[in-house]
């Protein structure tokens, strides 16, 4: 049987403007609950809503940076439905009129580079926020109610999860390129939902759509597409088209649980928003917008595969997050050895950067710091093994590495005359090794130049007593 998976993101994005999407009202994570609210957020009756023009702005950005073609008017919309955390009893968006329409992100598959179609995005405001409590009550939180935000509506063009993930992956660094938001999963700046079902390419028998619904973190996704993914196979391979319903991923039991069936398509009762007026949107102000867009992950990594002349999968991987762009460009300006930058950023500072499950940007390791223990590693002042030692304490600790390793005498050995004498005492006490050798085994050579390494105290220069021993050797 040949069949094929079906994936559709859909990604609300929480703008980081100063003010609400439709008022004064501070737009800002963490205040005291229902202290940032009013008339207008609340949907008062009376109470007008004026669009913020920052949020517009951003949204553009957002469009145009994923190639979208940018609608030069639009009406807003009201989508009515009842919640405890919406008041109004409706959320003000964007049905039919989109502000950004047919863009596309290019992920990395194994047959090359595939462009993602999007639908569109369009701005909307956020409702408020329900807290249920140990006591199993429900507290409202109305701060978050008209926080603006876009939302990105991809085709069902993904395969599989590793699509998904680079897709998600791209989309959240190019956002947070171009500033206008943090991203941030754990404080629900950026959710999504997927909509997955498969596809018997030869008899055409699908199964019916299943919405994932707001999925925190890109490890959810990635499992909760797996775990569809399996589900819907099965159910193909039964000729069973299953329901048309929304689920929620479970991390206690590892799979997704069903929250409700939909038979119908729900019916919001859309109508236009009739307090906010239709805007304009001039081609000047879209043009300014996209002349002061700074430089975007892709555009990064083309000039740094030219301009450091690194491979393109370490282009690709710096050129990913913005932070790590510039320290990299930074650094780089100080050791003047591109692809010793890029070797250590990638293997050792990620590796760090992962264990201590933090973001990049959260790093103490000074980008001067990091830039002179290179420079004691390029210069031979020490060797990678200490180079290594050093960094795991500088990445705690941040403090200057060219004093440090001179406070601990780090300083590497290169004096020929102190490295034959060690060289030759090893020597001497391993002669069953040195037989191994010229018996032909290699690693054995490996085996001297470490005790070498041990007897200096791992200051000895081992690419020196490499050559050394070798010289002896074969006389």
């Amino acid at each position: 049987m040949n069949y094929k998976t079906l994936i559709g993101l859909e990604i609300h994005v929480e703008l980081s403007t100063n003010s609400k999407m439709f008022c004064g009202c501070k737009n800002e994570f963490g205040s005291a609950p229902n202290t940032n609210v009013c008339p207008i957020c609340l949907g008062h009756p009376g109470a007008l809503p004026v669009m913020n023009k920052k949020a517009l702005e951003y949204a553009i950005m957002a469009g145009l940076s994923f190639n979208c073609n940018i609608r030069n008017s639009f009406k807003m919309d009201r989508k009515k439905y009842f919640y405890p955390d919406l008041t109004k009893g409706y959320q003000i968006t964007q049905q039919d009129m989109p502000l950004c329409e047919n863009g596309y992100i290019e992920v990395h598959t194994k047959d090359g580079i595939k462009k993602i179609g999007l639908i569109r995005i369009h701005i909307e405001e956020d409702t408020g926020k329900s807290i249920h409590n140990e006591e199993g009550n429900t507290l409202l939180d109305y701060n978050r109610a008209g926080v603006p935000l876009i939302e990105i509506v991809s085709e069902p063009e993904m395969s599989n999860a590793d699509e998904a993930k680079e897709f998600l992956e791209n989309l959240k660094e190019t956002l947070k390129f171009i500033g206008i938001s943090d991203v941030k999963m754990e404080q629900g700046s950026l959710r999504c939902d997927v909509n997955i079902n498969v596809i018997d390419e030869d008899s055409n028998f699908k199964t019916r759509i299943t919405e994932v619904k707001n999925l925190n973190s890109f490890k959810a996704v990635y499992k909760a597409i797996n775990y569809e993914e399996k589900r819907h196979l099965e159910m193909l391979e039964n000729k069973d088209e299953g329901f048309k319903e929304t689920r929620r991923w479970d991390d206690a039991s590892n799979s997704t649980v069903v929250m409700r069936r939909k038979e119908e398509g729900s019916d919001y009762r859309f109508s236009v928003e009739g307090d906010i007026p239709v805007t304009i949107v001039e081609d000047e102000f879209i043009e300014e917008i996209k002349n002061n867009l700074p430089e975007l992950p892709s555009q990064l990594m083309k000039r740094f595969i030219k301009e450091y002349n690194i491979s393109e999968y370490d282009a690709d991987i710096l050129s990913r997050n913005k932070y790590l762009s510039k320290y990299f460009e930074i650094v780089t300006k100080e050791v003047k050895d591109p692809q010793l930058v890029s070797n250590w950023l990638l293997s050792d500072v990620l590796r760090r950067v992962n264990e201590a499950e933090i973001e990049f940007e959260e790093i103490k390791m000074e980008s001067k710091n990091f830039a002179k223990l290179l420079n004691l590693i390029k210069n031979k002042d020490i060797n990678n093994n200490t180079g290594k030692k050093v960094l795991r304490k500088l990445f705690e600790d941040n403090f200057d590495p060219e004093e440090y390793v001179k406070e601990k005498g780090l300083i590497q050995v290169n004096d020929d005359s102190v490295l034959e004498k060690i060289v030759d005492e090893v020597l001497a006490n391993n002669q069953e090794s040195i037989n191994d050798y010229k018996n032909g085994k290699d690693r054995a050579l490996g085996f001297l130049v470490g005790q070498c390494m041990k007897a200096s105290k791992g200051k000895g220069n081992p690419q020196k007593f490499n050559e050394m021993i070798l010289k002896k050797l074969v006389r």
